[in-house]
């Protein structure tokens, strides 16, 4: 035996042989211990399923079977099979049945829709016409003018008008 190996408790020794015989020759020592940890709970997951199973039962100890059963458990929520090559190649089939659409592009790269890219505006600006601006500001001059102590409320609010909206696309940063 190696240097070390005598003190070693029998699952460590368990573990090595494991690593040997799948031609792990070099590996630090704490890959030992890990696999010792991952077998250890392994073994305590399987046993609790194990007695779940058996109380399920109304058993008063764990048997053959219970252990059989929630390894299987253990098993089938683990690992999944791949379905069998004749289900793929069906789907294959079945799949394949349905032709590509024909590409409508142009030469070079197909780019989304400009409303559906990053680099389309993406704010509005609200200007208003300039005569209706001017008009405005001489409207209220020409209240003012013509009656001073009238009040507030008593002037007539200036037409409503509807704001021209302008959109700006971003321009390219020079590098």
């Amino acid at each position: 035996m190696a240097e070390g190996e005598e003190d070693m408790p029998r699952d460590a020794k368990i573990v090595k042989s494991l690593l040997k015989s799948m031609g792990v020759e070099d590996y630090e020592p704490r890959v030992v211990h890990q696999f010792l940890e991952l077998w250890y709970r392994y073994v305590v997951d399987v046993l609790t399923d194990a007695q779940v199973y058996s109380e399920h039962a109304n058993k008063t100890a764990i048997d053959c079977d219970d252990v059989k059963l929630a390894i299987q458990s253990k098993v089938n929520f683990s690992f999944s099979q791949p379905p069998p090559r004749e289900v793929l190649l069906e789907l294959a089939r079945n799949r394949n049945k349905i032709p590509l659409p024909k590409s409508i592009a142009g030469p070079g790269i197909p780019l989304p829709p400009e409303q559906d890219t990053l680099i389309s505006p993406n704010y509005q600006l609200a200007i208003p016409k300039k005569r209706a601006a001017q008009a405005i500001e001489e409207t209220e001059e020409d209240e003012e003018i013509a009656d001073p102590n009238q009040s507030q409320e008593q002037k007539t609010d200036p037409p409503q008008l509807t704001p021209q909206r302008v959109s700006f696309p971003f321009a390219k940063r020079p590098k």
